[in-house]
């Protein structure tokens, strides 16, 4: 007698079921390292922006730029705009949750003597989970229109552009325009019993010609003895990117230097446009606010984006800004190129999943390079001009310093981030 079609699917069900749930059983559970390691690497170029991240106040923002006072190294850097070459180094150790202090051996050519770690007093509480990706808050919603281009080319594309009205835009609609692509895990942080460098007792600024490759050592009050490990070239401090930017019949061309150990590159621009409206162009051939992109990505996205074409290939150093997204009222435009994320372990995982893996220690390491322009305007200018606002408010020469303030150009840029900033 043959059995009922569903009792054989039941059957089939089951037995799947079955040898799903054996798999799992069967499979180790990994121990958590002794110690792990945060390491956060970041070469930012162009337009100078002495800051922490563009969340900041944008009186600060403005005031920096135009003879502030610099922060100078501090942790975070890594993740802001300030130009500069920036190292964030963070590191717990299981046996010792309230560790306070640590320090890393470092190459002779990076700084000499070790790096002296330090926790913050008013440090967050630990995270529970330290592998999540990061969830991005969606951006304030700002009154009027918000349009999105995307790709390169000298013309618009047909279908373009992407367009959310504020006033009868409905959550989805919300929803479905700021979907946006991210796999940005947590890197170097500050934590209670999580030590960093750079602090208050230990601000060295990263040396121009600084390199990471070779040896490094952890050491400190609950760090196991024999975390050890060498940086190879890939993990070194980026090249900065040269951003070059020519007319052509209104589109802008954009161009920059290769940098051997890129992974691959993506840009963006935001701007006003007219009285309320936000406009965003990404490099993508796919529509993408690009909100989650200018930051450290996992290989493994990065690789599956460069086949979506959402990132451009290593081997890209142009791409143009079609004519007509933003008009005279100009953008803020970003470029990133995302270097080899590296995790090391000791003892390696097993390539057998039944064994169970206990690490004695862990770092993730993180590289990236980018460059922050005016669209239009090549970054360098505007850091020139910044320069020469502080070096006349040094010497007192007020009247010296007003007129580097009225320098050609100047009020264009400050009125487009007063316009980005100020909703």
């Amino acid at each position: 007698m043959k059995p009922r079609p569903d009792r054989a699917l039941l059957a089939v069900a089951v037995t799947i079921v079955a040898t799903a749930f054996v798999g799992a059983a069967s499979a180790a559970q990994d121990a958590a390292p002794e110690a792990q390691a945060w390491i956060d690497i970041a070469t930012v170029s162009g337009m100078a922006m002495p800051m922490a991240g563009m969340a900041g106040n944008p009186a600060a923002v403005l005031g920096s730029l135009f003879g502030g006072k610099s922060g100078g190294n501090s942790f975070g850097n890594s993740h802001g705009m300030a130009a500069g070459r920036w190292v964030d180094v963070t590191v717990k150790a299981r046996a010792n949750p309230n560790l306070d202090e640590a320090q890393l051996a470092v190459p002779e050519r990076f700084l000499s003597p070790a790096l002296r770690l330090k926790a913050a007093t008013n440090a967050p509480p630990a995270p529970l989970r330290d592998d999540e990706e990061i969830k991005r808050e969606e951006p304030e919603k700002p009154k009027g229109r918000m349009l999105l281009y995307w790709g390169c080319g000298n013309e618009i594309r047909p279908g373009q552009p992407k367009v959310l009205d504020m006033a009868s835009a409905s959550i989805a609609d919300y929803g479905k325009f700021f979907s946006a692509r991210s796999a940005t895990q947590r890197g170097a942080h500050s934590a209670v019993g999580r030590p960093v460098w750079p602090n208050p007792d230990d601000a060295r600024m990263v040396p121009p010609q600084a390199s990471l490759v070779g040896e490094h050592a952890f050491s400190g009050k609950g760090i196991p003895e024999g975390f050890r490990f060498s940086l190879p070239p890939a993990q070194d401090l980026m090249p900065p990117l040269t951003l070059e930017q020519a007319d052509k019949k209104g589109a802008t061309s954009l161009s920059w230097n290769a940098i051997a150990t890129a992974r691959g590159y993506f840009v963006s621009a935001m701007g006003v446009g007219g009285k309320e409206d936000m406009v965003m162009w990404t490099s993508s051939e796919l529509p993408d606010t690009g909100f989650g992109l200018m930051d450290y990505q996992t290989n493994a996205a990065v690789d599956r984006w460069l086949k979506e074409k959402v990132l451009l290939p290593r081997t890209t150093t142009v791409c143009s800004v079609p004519a007509g997204v933003f008009g005279e009222h100009g953008a803020m435009l970003r470029l990133i190129a995302y270097g080899d994320e590296l995790n090391l372990a000791q003892p390696p995982r097993p390539r057998d999943p039944k064994l169970k893996w206990e690490p004695l220690w862990a770092v993730k390491l993180r590289v990236k390079s980018v460059a922050n322009a005016i669209l239009g305007m090549p970054g360098q200018d505007l850091a020139a001009g910044a320069e020469q606002n502080r070096n006349a408010r040094r010497e007192g020469n007020r009247e010296r310093a007003g007129e580097a303030s009225e320098a050609p150009k100047m009020p264009q840029p400050i009125e487009l981030l007063k316009g980005i900033f100020g909703r």
